[in-house]
Order: C-alpha cells, then structure tokens, then sequence
C-alpha cells in the first residue's frame, strides 16, 4: 500500500482526510464499521464523497484481526515524517482484544500522541479508549470505552473521567464510544457535526440503520437485559404492553391480569425471573422512552413527560435522578442531537 502523501486524489481537495489507526487484533467491525460511514458519506446526493480515508498501523502491511479477515495498511511513519503533511481532520484509533498491549507500546503511542496533537478530531472506538488514555488525551476528559474495559480505564488511567453508560461522548474535540455498533453511531454523530443532519440520516438510511442514535443513549439496552433474564419469554408479551400503552397509568393489577395471575404471586414470581420490582421494570421502560425523545426531540420536557407517562415533569424528574443520576433537563443539554 503507498503512503498517504502518494495516494490523495489530486482531484479530491476539498475532502476531509480520516486517520483510522490499527495494532494486530482489532475487532474487525470497530474499524469496517465506521470506515463504510465515511467512506460514502456525501453533502447530499450530487456531490462527491465527503471524506477520503486511510488505514495505518506502527509498521505497515497487513494487520490481524479478531476474524479470518486481515487489514491492509500504511505504516505511521509516512503520516509522522512525511514533509507535505496533508491535514489529519478526524483520526480514529480502533479497538479490539490488542488495546492493552498496543498501550504499552511507547513509540506507538508517542506517534499517535502527535499526529492527534495535529488533527481536527480525535477518536476512538471500543478499546482504542486504553490507547489514546496512554498517549494522555483523554486526562481531565469524559469518556467512555466497552462496558467490559471501563474499570480498566478507570483503573490504569485515574486522570480519565470514565462513564460506563453512555454509547459515545464528545469531550472537546476527543470523541470516544463504546463498543461495537457504537462506532457506527459516533460516526454516524461526526457526520451531522461536519455535513449536517440531513446528510447523516441519510447514511443511516443507505446503512439501513434504524435511526441515528445520541450518544446519551445506554450502552446496556434495557430491552436486551429483560431479554437475557427472562429466556423463557414468561413475561415478553406483558413488556410489550407496557411498552405499547406506556401513555396510560399502568398499576400492578394492570399488570397481573395481563399475565393471568393474582397480584401477589405475579409480584413475587416476576420480581424472581427480572430481578427488579414491577413497577421498577415499568419506571424503566418510561424512562428509556423519555431519554430518546430528549435527545432527538425539541419537546417541551412536560410533553414527553405526559408522552411517557410521568404523572407530571416533577415525577419524570424524580424518576430520572434515581435512574439516571441526573435531570432531565442536564440530560437534554448534554446529550441532544444538534
């Protein structure tokens, strides 16, 4: 593969040039997932890509992944010395199983430390976090990495303000993300920023992604979570309702009748199977539902509050401070798609 200076389309200059940095075993989605967001990403349907992307590692040719698939790649010496230095707008260090001993790696860290120090963006994806928190940009910063890695983070990296929740987080110009799928919703985020709303949902569209999520959104999806403890599907259907008429003032009888149980024995045997009271589990599903039209919406936080059904904002408020930690109103301003 030629060095970066050697394959910029001439005829290309207007493009922003994304920096995706990889070490051998990489979760092969964290890197391919946000490299096919900015490699088709375009200002609108006439014009041409938006971004011209590139692949490199501390030495070059072809990277491991966690997967039968192998990388091709530039080695970072010919973005580190090159004398013509095109611009580096967004650069994006990967995750993947190799983090840890890619951060113990000094002169690759020191390199990425520098190319960072130039570029427009920062970013990682997954455990890419434990990399830039080596290079020591991530110091006094918010940031999140896979819910399994944040006591990592937290741990070797004390200067790093870790949030385990969240499914990306802008810190200045730092962005970092949780795992996966994330990737592609902070890219996904960094397109509306740079292109505009329209241009990021319709990538999301062209990537049949069901929506552009905000970075506030959980990385623990609650629905998954009462998918993994009830596997006998026991209580599936009565979640839908819920979900379905979360409108309407749902009590515990509500409830059991649906199940075809008496009070008292559907409060003990569901309680048993999720781990969480009834009405718990139902303050969940309200609150899930008003964090999503917080952060896509301009609602009133009265109208979502009625729209979840919150017996008024005060409630919803209370509701969120014990679930969230956090208002609604501090949720709004910190995790609003703009």
């Amino acid at each position: 593969m030629t060095s970066y200076p050697a394959n910029l389309p001439m005829d290309a200059p207007d493009r922003m040039n994304v920096l995706f940095i990889v070490y051998p075993n990489i979760v092969l989605l964290d890197l391919v997932g946000p490299l096919q967001v900015f490699t088709h990403a375009r200002r609108n349907a006439l014009s041409d890509a938006a971004y011209q992307t590139y692949v490199a590692s501390r030495d070059g040719a072809r990277i491991e992944t966690n997967t039968i698939v192998q990388i091709e790649s530039d080695p970072l010496v010919n973005w580190s010395e090159a004398r013509q230095k095109p611009p580096i707008h967004t650069l994006i260090v990967i995750g993947g199983d190799g983090a840890a001993e890619a951060a113990l790696d000094k002169p690759f860290v020191e390199q990425i430390r520098i190319l960072a120090e130039q570029a427009t963006r920062v970013c990682s994806v997954c455990s890419g976090a434990l990399v830039l928190a080596a290079a020591g940009l991530l110091n006094d910063r918010r940031a999140v990495t896979h819910w399994e890695d944040c006591e990592q983070l937290a741990r070797q990296y004390p200067a790093v303000k870790v949030e385990v929740d969240p499914i990306f987080i802008k810190d200045g110009k730092v962005w970092t993300s949780a795992g996966i799928t994330a990737g592609i919703d902070m890219a996904l985020a960094i397109i509306e920023e740079d292109l505009g709303k329209p241009a990021a949902i319709e990538m999301a569209r062209s990537l049949v992604t069901p929506m552009v999520r905000s970075g506030g959104q959980s990385q623990f999806s609650a629905e998954l979570d009462r998918q993994a403890r009830d596997t006998e599907g026991r209580f599936s259907r009565l979640h839908d309702w819920m979900s379905e008429n979360i409108l309407h003032r749902i009590s515990v009888d509500d409830m059991a009748n649906k199940c075809g149980m008496s009070s008292r024995n559907f409060s003990r045997r569901y309680r048993e199977v999720m781990g969480i009271s009834p009405a718990k589990s139902l303050e969940v599903i309200r609150i899930d539902r008003a964090r999503d039209l917080l952060a896509t919406t301009d609602k009133s936080i009265k109208v979502i509050a009625t729209r979840c059904g919150f017996q008024d904002d005060e409630g919803m408020r209370r509701a969120f401070l014990r679930t969230v930690n956090t208002s609604p109103s501090e949720y709004r301003k910190q995790f609003q798609l703009r």
